[in-house]
C-alpha cells in the first residue's frame, strides 16, 4: 500500500502529521505490562454481565498486550478525523518566553470535538456486535454523550444518555448536538429513575453529579430489556481504546527525533491522559524513555492530590463494583464548575495504580487560573480549549515557566482533548463578558 504520509521531518515543523494508513491496528494494553499487578474489583461482581456488553466485560479483563482494532471501527476511525495532528506550540513558547518546546495532540480536531469519539465508536462496535438494541450512559460537560450518541447512531443503537444537571443547563448546545445523533438526553437526577427520584425528594436543587447521573444510567440499563450501560472513562477497556492517541504521538514525535521530558493529560476519570501517557509508559517501564508523567486536576475535585486511595464505588447509589482508586468519596459533592468532565470523585484505577507505583503525579489548578491559560492558550495558538483540556494547558505552562528559570530545553508534551466552542458561555462567565 502506498504510503502518502505527510510527517514533518525536520525540527522546525510546526505541524506533524500521519497518513490514513499509519492509524494504529492495536490497542494497547496496559495491564499486560504493568510492574505490579493491578488489584481487581471486589464486592457486587454479578452486577457485571448484567450491565456490560459481553465482548466489553471480556477486554475489561483481558491480559493480551495488544488488542486489535476491527476493521469497522478503523474506518470509522479515518471518517472521524484519525489520526490527529500534533502541533507544536511555537507562538505560545514565544509568549513565554521559555527555551522548552511544546507540542500538543490535536484530538479537539476530530468531527466530534474531542477525544471520546474513540472509546465511543469502540463501545458501540462491540455492542452491536454482541447483538444489543439500546445503550445507556452518562455524561458530565457533554462531550461523551454526544461521542456516544453519533457512535450509536453509526451502528443502529438507542442511546439515552443523563446529563449532569448544572452541564445540562450550562451548556445547552451539548445536548442538541445529542439529539440531532439521535441520541435521548435527561437531565441528572431525574424522574426517570428510582434513585433520581430519591435524590431529588432530599434535595430538589440538586446540581448533579457524574456520581448520580452513573447510578441512574446503570438503574435504566437494568430496567430496560436489551440493554447495556457504557462508561466514558475510568474502566480499563476505555482507557485501553484510547491508546491510539499515544501510539500516534509517538510515531509523530519520533519523525521528527524529540523525545518528550513532560507528559501530560488533564484527569476527571483519566481516559485522555491514559491514551497519551500509557503508549509512553511503556517504553518507560522498559528503559527506553526517562519522562515525568503529570495528571493535571481541578482543585475543586482533587481525587488524586487530596483523595484516598482505596476501594469505593463508582457511583453515589453504591450499585457498582468497589473500585481500588483514588477517591474524595462516592458521596462527595463537587461545585458546579465549567470544567464538567472533570467533576468525578473518583480516578481510574489503573491512572490511580501508576500514582501509586511512583509512575505518575499529580498536580491541581483551580477554575480561574485554568481559564486564563486557556485564554493565553488561544491568544497565541488561535484554538480556544475545552475547560477541561485548560488543566492540562495551564500544566504545560507551568513546565514551560520552570525550564525557563533553568534554561533547560525541555520538551513538553500534553493532549489537547477537546475545543471549547460549546463552551463559550463558560468563557464568558468566568471573564464577566
Amino acid at each position: 500500500m502506498q504510503n502518502n504520509s505527510k510527517k514533518a521531518v525536520h525540527p522546525g515543523a510546526n505541524e506533524i502529521t500521519l497518513s490514513k494508513d499509519e492509524i494504529p491496528r492495536y490497542f494497547y494494553n496496559i495491564l499486560a505490562d504493568l510492574p505490579k499487578p493491578l488489584e481487581m474489583p471486589k464486592g457486587n461482581l454479578e452486577i457485571l454481565p448484567k450491565i456490560f456488553a459481553p465482548s466489553l466485560l471480556k477486554q475489561e479483563f483481558c491480559t493480551e498486550k495488544f488488542v486489535k482494532i476491527p476493521d469497522e471501527v478503523l474506518e470509522l476511525y479515518s471518517l472521524v478525523g484519525r489520526p490527529t495532528p500534533l502541533y507544536r506550540a511555537r507562538r505560545l513558547e514565544q509568549r513565554l518566553g521559555t527555551p522548552a518546546r511544546i507540542f500538543f495532540k490535536r484530538e479537539d480536531s476530530t468531527i466530534n470535538g474531542s477525544h471520546k469519539i474513540n472509546t465511543a465508536i469502540a463501545q458501540a462496535y462491540y455492542i452491536a456486535k454482541d447483538g444489543l438494541e439500546n445503550v445507556t450512559t452518562e455524561t458530565g460537560a457533554g462531550q461523551w454523550g454526544s461521542a456516544l450518541s453519533m457512535a450509536c447512531n453509526f451502528f443502529g443503537l438507542n442511546c439515552k444518555v443523563f446529563m449532569v444537571k448544572c452541564s445540562f443547563e450550562q451548556k445547552p448546545y451539548r445536548k442538541y448536538v445529542m439529539k440531532l445523533y439521535n441520541g435521548k438526553v435527561v437531565s441528572s437526577p431525574s424522574n426517570e429513575t428510582e434513585f433520581g427520584r430519591k435524590v431529588l425528594k432530599e434535595d430538589p436543587e440538586n446540581s448533579g453529579s457524574l456520581g448520580i447521573a452513573i447510578s441512574e444510567a446503570i438503574e435504566a440499563a437494568l430496567s430496560t430489556p436489551n440493554t447495556v450501560y457504557a462508561l466514558g472513562s475510568v474502566l480499563n477497556h476505555v482507557l485501553m481504546h484510547q491508546t491510539v492517541i499515544g501510539q500516534e504521538a509517538l510515531k509523530q514525535l519520533e519523525s521528527i527525533d524529540a523525545t518528550p521530558d513532560s507528559i501530560i493529560g488533564c484527569v476527571g476519570g483519566g481516559s485522555n491522559f491514559a491514551g497519551l501517557a500509557f503508549p509512553f509508559l511503556e517504553r518507560q517501564f522498559h528503559k527506553k524513555l526517562d519522562a515525568e508523567f503529570i495528571a493535571s486536576e481541578p482543585a475543586e475535585v482533587p481525587s488524586i492530590t487530596k483523595g484516598q486511595l482505596g476501594f469505593d464505588y463508582g457511583d453515589e447509589a453504591e450499585l457498582t463494583p468497589l473500585l481500588k482508586m483514588h477517591s474524595l468519596g462516592h458521596n462527595f459533592k463537587a461545585s458546579p464548575i465549567y470544567a464538567g468532565g472533570l467533576r468525578y470523585h473518583g480516578m481510574a484505577p489503573l491512572v490511580s495504580h501508576l500514582v501509586d507505583l511512583g509512575f505518575i503525579k499529580a498536580q491541581s489548578f483551580s477554575q480561574q487560573e485554568c481559564f486564563e491559560a486557556a485564554k493565553l492558550f488561544a491568544e497565541t495558538e488561535g484554538i480556544i480549549p475545552a475547560p477541561e483540556s485548560s488543566h492540562a494547558i495551564k500544566c504545560a505552562i507551568e513546565k514551560a515557566l520552570e525550564a525557563k528559570k533553568t534554561g533547560e530545553q525541555k520538551t513538553i508534551l500534553f493532549n489537547l482533548s477537546g475545543h471549547g466552542f460549546l463552551d463559550l458561555q463558560s468563557y464568558a462567565s468566568v471573564f464577566n463578558y
